[in-house]
């Protein structure tokens, strides 16, 4: 006879509080393990529909294929590195000009603290001077931390083909082992979650490739615009840490900001640099984040940006860049199991993503939950107010239809 037990609510959240930690303990110390795997894996996906045309319409044995595939990866990985370094090579023979006109900067700056706050040029000179011996120290530490980071990635970057190349050829025999390690009765829902798997990752991939080409392009032609010299390469640059969410834009501005100090010490050239920036960001995060990179994955800010903190927490730059792609696994999981399903929701993103007001259709930011069933516990502290609005969200229209 079989018995459910049923646990109190206090044993169940310290199951799970323990459970929760034990996972992120493990995360953090098997980081140098799973985070290869865990790139290799994605772009096996992304790979995929290539390695299947040359198997199935070229006749290519299916090693070969997946040789071809990955082998092709590289060369364009080595291409965009032999690009960069051969423009850095350049900007580096710079170096003097950038000395002197920092220069030129820092002595207008000082100008500026000495006549609003009257602090003479030599005691300046004097706090800058011990700052400086102060951080020479730390700069040792973090030096050596940063050779042996810069070592472990060159050992990642060596065992990411090897993994994908790998995850192509037993792509049918891991398949295999996870049907194996379900009962029957569970297939039609494992199929279910491996295809969403599969689509979400590669359409949130594909994506990210359109947005950073995207950002590159605009951001070079701005910058050959505005006269800011090395501008392809600060593009370029730009569209590669802006896939590093928040902070990879900041630090390309900073170094586009610096870069210009190679062709003239005047501001108006950093002005025209930031100008750039918010140009870009502004069409990034309103035109391209909406159409090619959120609509692909529905999850919402507040997930994201979780999501990132604890990636970075965890694994540095690898694990923001890869919470992402992980949230919105997890959410195709959590979707598809029934007690998981509120938590799946609460990552989800299921706001109206448009109004029309006056013939204008705008962005909106709130939506009235009176065709959710919360809405009738919540009628004592909240009263809504008639809107001009009209919705437009074929999301919305398909709940009231159902509801």
């Amino acid at each position: 006879m079989n018995s459910t037990l049923k646990l109190p609510f206090y044993v169940k959240l310290s199951l799970t509080l323990v459970s929760l930690i034990a996972v992120f303990f493990i995360l953090y110390i098997a980081q140098t393990i799973l985070i290869p795997l865990m790139m290799a894996f994605l772009f096996a996906i992304l790979l995929r529909p290539c390695c299947a045309f040359l198997n199935r319409k070229l006749k290519f044995p299916h090693v070969i294929a997946a040789i071809t595939c990955v082998l092709f990866f590289v060369i364009l990985i080595i291409g965009i590195v032999t690009f960069i370094s051969y423009e850095v090579s350049d900007f580096v023979s710079d170096w003097n000009k950038i000395k002197h006109n920092f220069g030129i900067h820092l002595a207008n700056l000082q100008e500026f603290v000495r006549s609003r706050f009257d602090i003479s040029t030599n005691d300046q000179d004097k706090y800058i001077a011990d700052a400086t011996n102060d951080t020479v120290e730390s700069g040792k530490e973090i030096l050596g931390s940063t050779l042996l980071s810069f070592t472990d990635t060159l050992v990642n970057m060596t065992l990411i083909p090897i993994y994908m190349f790998l995850i192509l050829l037993y792509r049918t025999h891991f398949m295999k082992f996870l049907n194996k390690l379900f009962k029957p009765s569970q297939q039609g829902v494992l199929l279910d979650i491996l295809c969403q798997i599969k689509v979400a990752v590669k359409s949130y991939l594909v994506g990210l490739i359109i947005q950073m080409i995207s950002v590159a392009t605009l951001t070079s032609i701005g910058y050959m615009i505005a006269g800011v010299k090395y501008a392809i390469l600060l593009g370029v640059l730009t569209g590669l840490l802006n896939l590093i969410p928040y902070l990879g834009i900041l630090v390309a501005m900073l170094i586009s900001i610096f870069a210009t100090l190679t062709g003239t010490p005047d501001v108006s050239m950093i002005l025209g640099v930031v100008i750039v920036t918010v140009i870009v960001q502004v069409i990034d995060n309103n035109i391209l984040v909406p159409l090619v990179v959120s609509s692909k994955v529905e999850i919402n800010a507040m997930a994201s940006i979780i999501g990132i903190i604890i990636g970075g927490a965890i694994a540095g730059i690898p694990g923001m860049f890869l919470a992402i792609p992980t949230i919105a696994i997890l959410k195709v999981i959590f979707d598809r199991i029934e007690p998981l399903k509120p938590w799946g929701y609460l990552m989800g993103d299921d706001m109206p993503k448009t109004y029309e007001w006056r013939n204008i259709r705008l962005t909106n930011y709130n939506y009235s939950l009176q065709s959710d069933e919360v809405a009738q516990n919540t009628d004592c502290i909240m009263v809504e107010t008639p809107s001009i609005f009209t919705e437009t969200s074929t999301r919305t229209t398909n709940t009231n239809e159902e509801s």
